[in-house]
This record gives C-alpha cells, structure tokens and sequence, in this order.
C-alpha cells in the first residue's frame, strides 16, 4: 500500500467509524472500487486506533473520570458509589459480549473481509438496524437512565459489528434506541463503548503483525493512516453530536442501501 492510500483510507475510516455506515465496509470496498489492493487485516485494525485519538480528545474529561471513580470505588470497596464509576462498569459490561464471539469467531470475522460482495449485501444490514430503531425506539431515556441490562444489551448489537458490513457505531447507537433512549445518549454510550473494543483488536493485530514481522515495513503506511484517521475522527464525532441533536438516522440508513447497491451493479458488471 502506497503512502497516498494509507491517507486516503484513513480518512475513509476516520469519516465512516463513528457515522453509523460501517468503516469496515468502506475499508473492503473502497479500494476494491478503485482497484487497489486490499487493505491487510492488520492495517484496517491499526488505522482504528487513529480513530480513538477522537474519542480520548472529545471525551477525556468523561474518561478520566470514569477511570478516575472506578479505580476510587475499587480501593473504598464501594465500586458503584458514583454516576461515573457505574458508567466505567457499564462499559465494561458492555465489551465482553464482542469480547467473547470475537475470541471464539475470530477466522470467521476476517475471512469475512475476503468477499466485497458480501459485504456489500450486508451493508442492508446497517440500513435495516436504523431504520427500525428510528421507527421502534420511544427516544423518551437520556443517559442518566443508563444500567447494566441497558449495557449488556448494547453490548450485545455490538457483536453484530464483527461482521464488516455491519456499523458499530450503527448497531450500538440503533440498539440504544431501541431500549428508549434519545439519540445523542445512545450515541454518547456508542462511542465511549469503542475505546475497550477497538484497544483490544488493535493490541491483536499487533501481536499479529510482530509474529509475521511485518511492522517495520508496514510502519510508514500504518502512521499516515493513523494521523488521517485520527484528525478526521474527532471532526466527525463533533459533527453527529451536535447532528443528532435534531436529525434521525434514516439519511444513514438511505445511503448504506444506495452504496451498497451501487457495489453490487459494479460487481455485476465486472461478471
């Protein structure tokens, strides 16, 4: 992969990792449109991290606190005495369920990525959990009404997600408001859950990439990847915030069922 796509990529998935139309899939198709070669695993994962530099900027207050009331809590023996330790556990709570199925269908997970097609196909998947949230969810619920069922549930949708196709943040904001909870708090939890998920993948691909050792050779690529990712990520966290102050998904929804389309007609007309 040249340096010019590792830029481009990571502005692909700095723009499609936190709005709800699958990063993953625009890290399959993306260059499978263009004809370059497949992103490796790895590099998709890495470039991810990029992503979390937006998170831990947007939302360092809330992290520390959370880390802060957690590790406070642990040592009183009172681990849920306050509104931020709680969320640090829901958090916690909320990752094991993609924690779990990824350990166990981890081959399943990246041969997924081998097949364009597919992915394509899944993106109506995406398109679907929107909408339905959009028509189900009561948006009657703001973050102070968060609990564990609440998080475990979430956490749940979140599995879905390993399957590229499928939006994290899509499937995690959508399963938020299917528990009644407004937009911008299920949003809210949506991207605080990413830290734990997308550390974690990450510390796999790396210990993937020194075990093959690739990383020297993959570090340049993988560096200007990141720093698009990360710049690009941020400005988009702040933007759906403020955006699902007032707006619904359903423009999310329409353009994951347009794109995947239009790379299934691209598809069909390479035969």
């Amino acid at each position: 992969m040249s340096l010019f796509q590792a830029f481009v990529m990571g502005i692909v998935q700095g723009t499609t990792e936190y709005i709800p139309v699958s990063s993953s899939a625009h890290l399959v198709l993306v260059p499978w449109l263009l004809g370059w070669p497949d992103a490796a695993f790895t590099f998709e994962v890495l470039v991810q991290w990029g992503t979390l530099v937006g998170v831990f900027v947007y939302f360092w207050r809330d992290l520390w606190d959370m880390a802060y009331s957690v590790v406070v809590g642990l040592a009183r023996r009172q681990p849920l005495a306050t509104d931020s330790a709680r969320m640090g556990w829901y958090i916690v709570l909320g990752t094991i369920p993609a924690v779990i199925f990824g350990f166990l269908l981890k081959d399943v997970f990246e041969a997924a990525y081998a097949a364009p097609v597919a992915v394509a196909v899944t993106l109506f998947g995406t398109a679907a959990i929107l909408m339905i949230a959009e028509h189900f969810g009561r948006r009657t619920r703001t973050v102070e009404d968060w609990g564990w069922l609440d998080s475990l549930i979430v956490g749940s949708w979140q599995v879905l997600a390993l399957f590229p196709g499928i939006s994290r943040s899509g499937a995690t904001i959508g399963g938020g408001m299917l528990r009644n909870f407004d937009r911008p708090a299920a949003a809210r939890f949506s991207f605080l859950l990413s830290v734990p998920a997308l550390l974690g993948a990450g510390i796999l691909a790396i210990a993937d990439l020194l075990g093959t050792g690739a990383l020297r050779t993959e570090l340049p690529a993988l560096a200007v990847g990141f720093a698009a990712a990360a710049i690009t990520g941020y400005l988009c966290i702040r933007w759906l915030l403020d955006y699902l102050q007032h707006h619904s998904l359903r423009v999310f929804a329409i353009y994951c069922t347009l794109f995947g389309l239009f790379c299934l007609i691209v598809a069909l007309i390479r035969g």
